[in-house]
């Protein structure tokens, strides 16, 4: 017994001395991030030499349109007389070119539309009661009692390029992408519209047509 106990308190002073053991946690300790990081590193090279070895992904060549083909200078100008057409028509018409759903482009999250011009909006013609039943709201300031609501009849002799400017823009989708689109929206009183340069194709034959024979 007595031999043993002097064996461990022989052998203890040198197990906690530095000499005995060197590398202790603490010294370690700044070691482990740069070995994690470079092995990190080794996996991350070899998963992508292992990617490039197996070539092309033929399984996922899904055509995305680029920012580029978006651009406007690239876009198809087009004219709709609203002289004595249905309103809705007219409207869904115009949202139709401008979304470019008559592209076989198309992509809904970017602005692959054409622009659209409307003339003669004072002329647009309403079914029903709605000249005298449908009203429109705006607000004059941003105060209580600033709202005014403004009959069909009333604003076609104030504004009339206001009537198909809010119904092409209810049927435009919401969003970041809302303001470009409707941007693409020309309406004037009149026949006459200062986009002759652009030469518009006119498309007021299409109206009547479902949305499948309007391309």
């Amino acid at each position: 017994m007595a031999q043993a106990v002097a064996l461990q308190a022989a052998v203890a002073p040198a197990s906690r001395s530095s000499a005995a053991r060197p590398f202790t946690a603490k010294a370690l300790a700044p070691l482990r991030p740069a070995r994690a990081e470079a092995r990190q590193t080794i996996v991350c090279a070899a998963a992508t030499a292992e990617i490039k070895s197996l070539g092309p992904d033929r399984w996922n060549d899904t055509y995305y349109p680029s920012g580029s083909d978006a651009a406007n200078v690239h876009k198809q100008w087009y004219v709709i007389d609203a002289e004595g057409q249905t309103l809705g028509r007219v409207a869904s018409l115009a949202a139709y070119y401008i979304r470019g759903k008559h592209l076989p482009t198309y992509t809904p999250s970017m602005d692959m539309g054409a622009y659209v011009v409307i003339v003669n909006a004072e002329k647009v013609a309403v079914t029903g009661r709605k000249e005298t039943d449908k009203f429109y709201f705006r607000h004059t300031n941003g105060r209580p009692g600033g709202g005014k609501m403004e009959a069909l009849r009333d604003l076609r002799q104030r504004l009339p390029e206001r009537i198909l400017e809010k119904c092409v823009k209810g049927m435009l989708p919401k969003g970041r992408i809302a303001s470009p689109l409707f941007n693409h929206l020309k309406v004037y009183k009149g026949a006459a519209h200062p986009h002759e340069a652009q030469r518009p194709v006119d498309i007021t034959s299409r109206i009547s047509k479902k949305p499948a024979e309007a391309l």
